[in-house]
């Protein structure tokens, strides 16, 4: 049987930091093979390729982070059965995740192949870049399937304290990715990566699921346990489907932003694509962070130990606060050349734009390591409910920056709504988290008095 990791004893700072490792380098790979998606086609195609990608970004973010989020969340009621002993409960609501997870895959599919069209139209796609976009995104909407079946498999293992097995699946998805994606970029234009990016990561699914069924064997379904159960279900969907929607709402605010920004040109779309690339790729320590976030919250709390969850908190803000400022100082220095990859030729006015988006972002990333910990915590804690008000707050500050500031000081005030909406979310979510702790602590000591 391969390895899991029980976080309910011992040092938590340890558990974090062994468990968040592997998770980084699984979301390291994951960003370094969209961004050589990105820099393949600014090099091999031009700006106006790359532009057509980026345009898609946030269409791109909200479905594809529903799906994720979904996944993500799916694995919460797992981790809390795992942290509980109770593996024959677990085992029910694994199998119940596969059903639904199959069900979501054709709704959500269909509906954004059907309603893709209308969307980019909505967002204001320039008209020189809106069939290299419609051709990439819906491309990549047809592997929803397979994104679903990847990251569904990878949130089962790491609900158990695995995060290594999944990194290993996602480095071989990366290293066909980047082989796929020069195979296909000549023959094939935009459609070439993004069809690269649909094989790799159904390969990369495909393997997870037979290693996943051959190896773990406290997963192995006993007599009736891998039946349909609508209990099993309706809590799989309590945590999973507001998770997704978290992701979803987030997402609202950047496509209204990215609507602004397509309003300003498709320079300005080409200096922003590079920027957020280079910046999703830098803020994978915290998107780490919070996976571990989760895993650490469920378990604890299936546990009956919610007297660890202020310890490992403390641990994972501090792990993201020394990695914020080393990020912050790289990007200040180093943006502008970073920025460099992704195109044919030097272009001035890309990289200047492409490094001010970086320097903004990087000098409020502490504030983005808070919202992944805090909102994963609750999470996994079981509160999936709270973090969609979060997801509600980042979405409302997008749109307010969007709506009132970029139309009047342009692109520099685009630059300031992620920042903003990290500002806003973490408000809600630090008083939230506080009001959790006391609350669950206060569960578990009823409990002992009765």
């Amino acid at each position: 049987m391969a390895k899991t990791v029980d976080m309910t004893t011992g040092s938590p700072a340890k558990h974090i930091l062994r468990f968040a490792i592997p998770l980084l380098l699984g979301n390291l790979f994951q960003q370094f093979y969209s961004m050589v998606d990105t820099v393949i086609i600014g090099q091999y195609l031009g700006t106006t390729a790359l532009a057509s990608v980026g345009a898609t970004g946030s269409i791109n973010f909200m479905i594809i982070g529903l799906c994720l989020g979904i996944c993500a969340g799916f694995g919460i009621p797992i981790a809390q059965r795992f942290g509980a002993h109770d593996y024959s409960d677990m085992r029910k609501y694994v199998a119940n995740a596969a059903w639904s997870a199959i069900g979501l895959s054709v709704i959500i599919t269909t509906t954004v192949l059907l309603f893709c069209n209308q969307i980019l139209h909505a967002m204001n796609t320039p008209s020189d870049i809106y069939d290299g976009s419609y051709t990439y995104i819906s491309i990549i909407f047809m592997g929803i399937p397979l994104i679903i079946l990847y990251n569904l498999c990878s949130s089962i293992v790491r609900a158990m304290g695995d995060s290594k097995t999944p990194l290993y699946f996602l480095i071989i998805s990366s290293l066909l990715n980047i082989i796929l994606d020069l195979i296909l970029v000549r023959p094939f234009g935009i459609a070439g990566p993004a069809w690269a990016t649909v094989i790799s990561q159904g390969v990369s699914g495909i393997l997870c699921l037979f290693y996943m069924k051959k190896r773990y064997t406290i997963l192995r379904m006993e007599k009736g346990e891998s039946r349909f159960s609508g209990r099993h279900v309706r809590g799989l969907l309590m945590q999973g489907l507001p998770m997704g929607l978290q992701y979803s709402i987030t997402a609202i605010g950047s496509v209204i932003l990215q609507s602004s920004v397509n309003s300003l040109g498709s320079m300005y779309v080409a200096a922003m694509t590079a920027g957020q690339k280079i910046s999703l790729f830098f803020g994978c320590p915290f998107e780490a962070l919070g996976n571990t976030a989760a895993t650490y919250g469920g378990q604890n709390i299936g546990a009956g130990r919610p007297d660890r969850i202020n310890k490992g908190m403390l641990s994972l803000l501090f792990y993201g606060f020394v990695y914020s400022v080393v990020a912050c100082i790289i990007l200040f220095l180093f943006g502008g050349q970073l920025s460099r990859l992704f195109m044919d030729q030097p272009d001035p006015f890309i990289e200047e734009n492409a490094h001010l988006v970086l320097k903004v972002n990087s000098a409020f990333y502490f504030f983005l390591a808070i919202v992944n910990i805090v909102r994963f915590m609750i999470q996994g804690m079981g509160y999936s409910m709270l973090a969609i008000t979060a997801g509600i707050f980042e979405m409302i500050a997008r749109s307010v920056v969007a709506f009132m500031f970029v139309g009047e000081y342009g692109f520099p005030a685009a630059c300031m709504a992620n920042p903003a909406a990290w500002i806003a979310a973490d408000t809600f979510l630090l008083t939230s988290f506080v009001l959790i702790v006391r609350r669950e602590k206060q569960k578990v000591q009823g409990a002992f008095s009765l």
